[in-house]
């Protein structure tokens, strides 16, 4: 089986995970829904008649949907993008490597930074100046910005700075592939508290959740408003369903960088806990980062 991976490249996406996570999931899915949607890796690759698809950062969920409205619309979509790439004249390897060899030369390792930096600033101050609506300027410049990290300050400004990256053929890829699968999915998005959210679905036969929330123990953006309270509440809500004999998958880390979730280890005994191998490489200093993750289910 082919894996797709999301156009948003997001942090903590499970692309490349999907081939172990996958196989454990129902072979029957009514509804596919995922609190902790993420960049939709997982719910690209997941049959099912129906897709709840929900997060609580509502520019993420924005950038869902203004790309899932192009889904029938791509050609005018990559134009959108091209004018604007054009406009501010960023790097565009994905038609055409307009970055010159001396520049190459004296920046081998950080010449699409070097070119782009200025250009890029300017964007961010248009998107930032012209309050925050066209999301396919915050698309491009997540996908030109460092880490692709999706981050934005107290007063709703988008503050990430330049990365050595550039809109690519991988990144083109991506997109065409997810126009292809996305126009024959059935989906709903929600920007809500993943309680919230939740709690308002009238939930079926073969209804499948699968969660991968913020993870208590690694260090990252995404995981920085999670604690031992939110660790508690959903595990509470997971032995809910459990009893309501709803089906769901966790994914979630056991041991990170000699950290240890007691709380997870002792809880997890209760259900079906499936080892998934996962080295990540830190952006930070290239080492590789050991986790033990887990894919636990309750079916």
């Amino acid at each position: 089986m082919e894996y797709y991976r999301s156009p948003l490249f997001y942090m903590g996406d499970k692309f490349k995970l999907l081939k172990q996570i996958s196989q454990h999931f129902p072979k029957k899915i009514n509804r596919f829904i995922e609190p902790f949607v993420g960049g939709g890796s997982v719910f690209l690759n997941t049959s099912a008649n129906k897709y709840l698809l929900n997060d609580n950062d509502k520019n993420l969920i924005n950038l869902h949907k203004s790309l899932y409205k192009y889904h029938n619309k791509k050609n005018l979509f990559f134009k959108k993008i091209q004018n604007i790439i054009d406009q501010f004249e960023l790097s565009k390897s994905y038609i055409k490597d307009i970055v010159s060899v001396n520049l190459k030369k004296k920046y081998p390792k950080t010449y699409y930074a070097q070119f782009n930096k200025e250009k890029y600033k300017l964007l961010k101050n248009h998107f930032n100046q012209n309050n925050n609506k066209n999301y396919i300027v915050l698309y491009i410049l997540l996908i030109y910005g460092f880490n692709r990290i999706l981050r934005f300050n107290s007063a709703n400004e988008f503050n990430l700075p330049v990365g050595n990256v550039d809109f690519n053929k991988n990144t083109f890829n991506a997109l065409i592939d997810y126009f292809k699968i996305i126009k024959n999915k059935n989906i709903n998005f929600f920007n809500e508290d993943y309680l919230n959210f939740l709690k308002k679905i009238n939930f079926q036969k073969d209804d499948f959740i699968y969660f991968d929330p913020p993870y208590l123990i690694s260090a990252s953006e995404y995981n920085k408003n999670w604690h031992i309270k939110n660790e508690l509440e959903i595990y509470k809500y997971l032995d809910f369903l459990n009893n309501k004999k709803i089906k769901w998958g966790l994914s979630n880390v056991l041991e990170y960088k000699g950290k240890s979730n007691k709380i997870l280890k002792k809880w997890s005994k209760k259900y079906k806990c499936y080892p998934i191998k996962s080295n990540y490489i830190s952006f930070n200093d290239n080492s590789v980062k050991k986790f033990k993750e887990v894919y636990i289910t309750n079916y």
